[in-house]
């Protein structure tokens, strides 16, 4: 990195943000940006990846596009943008009235405003993606990457429609920002958003302070107990999150018991008392949200104490954004899982996803007859949008449909019989449900390790750590290994591998006589090392 960029890269933080100084892979991400590099920046919660795009949007000539999942995240971002920056940031969504969302664009076309907030199914919307290429912007932000890979942990089709933006608008730079995404994730992140020249810039994830230890219960009576006395103790500000919208009320309602403020959250409340609920938060005026996995996102709080979890989460991925939530000051928290092994059944229950047969046949035969966008798709077939995107992104993943630079949407050449697509696309959508399932198996292997949990942790994203970390439950037991055994060396983290009935994968994490290896079309699977090299059942894959 030259050090005059570096210089100026700080210079417009401190001058534009009133930032005295920037994490070194902030300034390395910013950099690479500058550039000209499309970048791939994951890092850990809390660590300040919204100021990458903020400096890098002010120093790029041309309006910043920022694609963010959540209005309420936008909302704080923006809010965010106009304490500390004269910048102006809007919005454009659906919630809002027209006359609001027209104004939003005049601003952000005349000039006054740099930031522009969407959400990635606006991107389904023809005239937005038109009126986005006449902005010309220089950056197009897309916040929580992961979404796009169908290996990540929080798929979502409208996220597909970005590349396809993307070759509309040929001078544009894109950084994808993520807390949590595996080698394999990080990949196919630059794959699906057709990136350019990519960097990727990747930082620990470990986080030092942060004391982690799982519970395992039989019985769910006691199970409840302890995680009310364990929440009780453990400090506020804290989190508690549950598997269910009936459980945020009787969490609350127990921990209030206790003398607790505690508030119950969950996507089924009322706008104005879900934004009540996170200004309660924030402000200090409740010690304890009990909540789903709706809340969370976007919160800067810094002080949060302690995370409890009452149910197991759908992956390690989602687990580690929820407990990545306290201790962002530093100073030292806790998070503690709470588990049953039957509640591994209602999990698996929430991530079971229905195939819609009759969806991807109309959708297919629909597009085998006549090419068309997803707006049109729309009215041919009278399904609502999202049906359509969702039948439309499982069938461009089984190799069935292809969507050409003008969005059009048209079936492969020699594109196979009805009943055939809907054999593959079928056959795709159970792998993607066995990955959702080994998932869920790798957070079991989580629960029940007696191993270093943060050796587990790390090494389900590909960082290695060689000795026990002293700060959670097992190394506190003296039961987490303090070597691993020899031939743990057999396989190369992050290398890839074929696996006689699993086909191509990645391995993930090593230790205790155990690899386990992210399989393409099988998903986590964890093997005994000593069995997978007498029976030659991991080989290298030859590179190219």
């Amino acid at each position: 990195m030259p050090a005059s960029r570096s210089r100026d890269i700080r210079a417009t933080a401190s001058s534009e943000f009133g930032w005295a100084s920037l994490r070194p892979e902030q300034v390395e991400a910013i950099s690479s940006l500058l550039g000209g590099h499309d970048t791939v920046a994951v890092m850990p919660t809390g660590a300040g990846k919204s100021a990458i795009y903020q400096v890098a949007g002010v120093m790029l000539d041309g309006p910043t596009v920022v694609l963010s999942p959540l209005l309420a995240l936008q909302h704080d971002q923006i809010a965010g943008l106009a304490e500390r920056s004269a910048s102006g940031a809007v919005a454009v969504n659906s919630s809002q009235p027209a006359s609001e969302n027209a104004e939003a664009w005049q601003r952000v076309e005349a000039g006054t405003a740099e930031f522009l907030f969407l959400t990635p199914e606006q991107l389904a919307n023809e005239d937005v993606v038109r009126r986005l290429a006449e902005l010309a912007p220089a950056l197009l932000v897309v916040d929580e990457a992961h979404c796009v890979s169908s290996w990540g942990h929080d798929f979502r089709p409208d996220y597909l429609r970005i590349a396809d933006v993307r070759g509309q608008l040929p001078d544009l730079r894109v950084l994808a920002l993520t807390a949590t995404a595996a080698p394999p994730v990080r990949s196919e992140i630059v794959e699906r958003l057709a990136m350019q020249d990519a960097r990727q810039v990747v930082r620990g994830f470990d986080r030092a302070n942060l004391h982690l230890a799982a519970d395992q219960f039989s019985d769910d009576d006691v199970k409840r107990e302890a995680l009310v006395e364990w929440v009780a103790e453990a400090g506020t500000p804290s989190l508690v999150y549950v598997g269910t919208r009936k459980d945020t009320d009787w969490y609350a309602a127990r921990l209030a018991e206790r003398g607790l403020r505690a508030l119950a959250y969950h996507a089924g409340l009322r706008r104005e008392d879900r934004a009540r609920c996170h200004e309660q938060f924030q402000d200090g005026s409740a010690d304890v949200v009990v909540a789903t996995s709706a809340f969370g996102m976007g919160i800067d709080k810094a002080d949060v104490r302690a995370v409890a979890h009452a149910h197991i989460p759908e992956s390690v991925d989602a687990y580690y954004q929820e407990i990545g939530r306290a201790g962002r000051d530093g100073e030292p928290a806790r998070a503690r899982l709470f588990y049953r092994t039957e509640d591994l059944g209602l999990r698996r229950f929430f991530g079971t996803a229905r195939f819609d047969e009759d969806t991807v046949r109309r959708v297919y035969q629909e597009v085998r007859g006549e090419p068309d966008r997803i707006a049109g798709l729309v009215r041919r077939t009278g399904l609502n949008r999202r049906k359509v995107t969702a039948a439309v992104g499982l069938l461009e993943d089984a190799d069935l449909l292809e969507v050409d630079d003008r969005r059009t949407v048209r079936a492969v050449e020699s594109a196979p019989t009805p009943a055939r697509a809907l054999a593959a696309a079928r056959e795709k959508a159970e792998n993607r449900q066995a990955m959702s399932r080994s998932r869920l198996e790798m957070v079991r292997g989580y629960a029940e390790t007696t191993d270093c949990r943060r050796r587990y942790l790390l090494g389900y994203f590909g960082e290695e750590l060689d000795h026990p970390c002293g700060n959670c439950d097992t190394c506190d037991t003296g039961v987490a290994p303090d070597t691993e055994a020899a031939e743990d060396d057999a396989f190369t983290p992050a290398g890839r591998v074929r696996h006689p009935e699993f086909g191509e994968g990645v391995v993930m994490q090593q230790g205790g006589g155990r690899v386990t290896v992210l399989f393409e079309e099988a998903g986590y699977r964890t093997l005994d090392v000593e069995t997978a090299l007498e029976g030659d059942l991991l080989v290298p894959c030859q590179a190219g």
